[in-house]
């Protein structure tokens, strides 16, 4: 019989060392100070805009007028500033539409599910279903395209479509870079089915 209360008392005692151990293994500490997740909020939000690029056609002073050429126009349903961070960014949530010019005015457009627009460098982020349209019909579909605007140059390392009106061919690959208005594309890896328009012979 005693026996028997000490095996008990034994099970109760490990039963409760185990309660207590998984109890102690919460974390309630409040963290505080450099340790606390910091929040990060934009410093200015902007609902429905559209922001015009340009550039001076010759150098112009405080007392001057002139025209300006307008380089890409910008737009969206929402854009986040984050300016004010150490990596200044702007991001795009909810869909962005880029319309760029050449010289003689011809417009591509460059449109994106969301974007992520880094000041610093001038890499905008496209992501989700990015498609660019030349103002000739060519068009690049892909998941992700990053464009250099002081290069005028996109990139991506992902899979992609490519389709050229003006020789019938469609071309899928992965990786590539090419011009802001398609006319040059240069394909890391091409394979699939490419069309080729075949010319007739009278």
């Amino acid at each position: 019989m005693i026996q028997k209360t000490v095996d008990t008392f034994k099970s109760i005692a490990v039963v409760v060392s185990m309660a207590m151990l998984f109890l102690c293994c919460t974390d309630n500490y409040k963290r505080v100070g450099d340790e606390a997740k910091k929040q990060v909020f934009p410093q200015g939000v902007a609902k429905n805009f559209t922001a015009t690029y340009t550039e001076a056609q010759q150098k112009l002073t405080s007392e001057d007028t002139g025209s300006s050429k307008v380089l890409a126009v910008m737009s969206g349903p929402l854009r986040n500033d984050f300016d004010n961070l150490m990596f200044p960014h702007q991001t795009y949530p909810e869909g962005l539409l880029i319309e760029v010019f050449n010289e003689q005015d011809q417009k591509t457009t460059i449109e994106a599910d969301s974007g992520i627009y880094y000041t610093a460098t001038g890499i905008v982020d496209l992501q989700g279903h990015v498609v660019i349209k030349g103002h000739d019909g060519k068009k690049l579909e892909t998941p992700q395209l990053y464009y250099d605007r002081s290069n005028e140059w996109a990139f991506t390392e992902n899979k992609f479509t490519f389709t050229n009106p003006e020789d019938g061919t469609v071309m899928d690959g992965e990786g590539m870079d090419i011009k802001k208005d398609l006319s040059f594309l240069n394909a890391h890896k091409t394979y699939g089915l490419m069309l080729i328009k075949e010319e007739d012979n009278d």
